[in-house]
């Protein structure tokens, strides 16, 4: 197995016996992106020299005895998180050149950890999309077939897991945007209760949906990752003040779900709207297979009702818009977007950074937000689809009272062809129908491979109550040791 293709606990495994040197590691994910990157397209800005950099000095912490499972390991970082001193442009030409003064918490734990950061991965434009089409500078393709999507708005960090580029990347989740692409790449992405990792330097997209997450090749990863940039922070003033477990630790072995109980939404198998006639049938047999896992390690699976799922969609797009509208307010080219060095022509610059603005898709959003909160529709729309959004969270908590967690598909489809939905906004919507819900919520969720149609990667949703990703990570793992799926890459 070449370095690039390890596991982020098999990598810390060889580093910890000094089979190999971080440097080392750094190098071949490095020369990966090199050689992949010009058809995947998974980065915005690759860093070599602060990777190589990082890497040193995790090998000279290694050698002053210092132990920590993501010392010296390269992950890859959504362009929406912001990184001190690196370009950070949320794959948008509004902040192009913006080179932030301070840096994400999450991020800043992972380099406490002694990760090694690779670069910044290509997003839809402020997070905005369901594709990573909507980019500002360039759509990123699928690894498993490089005329399909790798799913958005965390395309980029997927399709970099999925390529072997990292071993582990961050994205972020606000209406599936880290459990879509994790299933249309045939990865491990998991999106945190509300909460649970801190906001702080994670550029607003819509405030109470946002959360920070991690995209890796495994179960095991994502515990490393999660449990790495969790936590209580003061500088989030919606971060929660808990305490926060050893996940890899609570993962478990056999018989670990033995008696554990289910629940499978029957509206996620079987919806359908004046637009979409079902879910693909291999996606829905893909979940009855995995049912029948579960059902053979012990666990019991119990049918139930999520009765307002069907506004989800409706409910999202009005509310997370609505925030939209008055977060983006801010960039108009004044406070942020312009780096300006000696010689620069600092009204040439903003010519042309106010000229490029938001794209379609930005715009789009911010229109449909700034219409539900306005005076006439303020009632009408924004007030009651947060009535529905506490209808939603209610049907959740009614399902965690009899179910130890939720099972159902992530996406309703496996990846489409690049462009085939780019002029029908509403078909792209679709295909964050069964994770807004979550979101909407607040909860905890996970996406892991369960199947292949056609070549191309099927996933599954493990969805839990609050601050309760311990079980989902359990759930996930005593299905992924009873099957390969996880094991297949694409052949790049």
């Amino acid at each position: 197995m070449e370095l690039c293709e390890l596991t982020i606990h098999e990598a810390a495994e060889l580093l910890r016996g000094k089979r190999i040197s971080a440097v080392e590691l750094a190098e071949a994910v490095l020369a990966r992106i090199a050689q992949l990157d010009n058809r995947v397209k998974a980065f915005l800005r690759v860093t070599p020299d602060l990777a190589l950099e990082s890497a040193r000095d995790a090998d000279r912490r290694r050698a002053q005895g210092e132990h920590n499972p993501l010392l010296g390991i390269p992950l890859a970082i959504k362009d929406v998180l912001c990184t001190k001193g690196l370009e950070t442009t949320c794959g948008s030409r509004v902040l192009a050149g913006f080179a932030p003064p301070y840096e994400a918490t999450c991020v800043a734990k992972l380099r406490a950890a002694g990760a090694v950061l690779l670069g910044k991965t290509n997003t839809d434009e402020f997070a905005m999309g369901s594709s990573t089409e909507n980019s500002a500078y360039f759509a990123t393709h699928n690894p498993w077939d490089l005329e399909r999507v790798p799913g958005g708005s965390s395309g980029g960090s997927a399709a970099a897991v999925a390529a072997a580029e990292c071993l582990g990347a961050l994205g972020t989740d606000t209406g599936g945007s880290i459990r879509q692409p994790a299933a249309l790449c045939g990865v491990t992405g998991l999106k945190p209760t509300y909460g649970r990792v801190s906001r702080y330097g994670l550029v607003a997209y819509a405030s109470s949906f946002d959360q920070a997450g991690p995209l890796a090749k495994d179960v095991t990863d994502c515990a490393l990752l999660l449990q790495a940039i969790s936590g209580h922070d003061p500088k989030d003033a919606t971060s929660a003040e808990l305490d926060v477990p050893d996940y890899a630790a609570t993962l478990g072995g056999d018989g670990d779900v033995e008696g554990m109980r289910l629940g499978v939404p029957q509206e996620y198998l079987t919806l359908r709207t004046r637009d979409m006639d079902g879910i693909q049938p291999a996606v829905a047999e893909a979940i009855r297979a995995a049912l029948r896992v579960w059902e053979g390690l012990g666990a019991e699976i119990v049918e139930l009702s999520l009765p307002h799922t069907e506004y989800a969609l409706p409910v999202y797009y009005l509310l997370a818009p609505a925030e939209a509208s008055a977060n983006l307010a801010r960039y108009e080219g004044v406070r942020y977007g312009l780096s300006v060095r000696e010689g620069d022509d600092i009204w040439d610059m903003y010519r042309q950074t106010r000229a490029a603005g938001f794209g379609p898709e930005v715009k789009r959003r911010i229109m449909l937000g700034a219409y539900a909160l306005s005076a006439g529709y303020y009632d009408a729309y924004y007030l009651k689809a947060q009535k529905i959004r506490t209808l939603i969270k209610g049907d959740f908590d009614r399902a965690f009272a009899q179910c130890d967690a939720l099972v159902a598909p992530t996406t309703p489809t496996t990846a489409f062809r690049i462009g085939e939905k780019a002029g029908d906004p509403l078909q792209m919507y679709l295909a964050d129908v069964f994770t807004l819900s979550l979101n909407l919520a607040g909860l905890c969720g996970i996406s892991i491979p369960c199947g292949f149609h056609e070549g191309l990667p099927i996933g599954l949703q493990i969805m839990g109550a609050a601050y309760d990703e311990a079980t989902i990570l359990k759930v996930a793992y005593a299905y992924e040791r009873a099957t390969e799926w996880h094991l297949r890459r694409p052949q790049l």
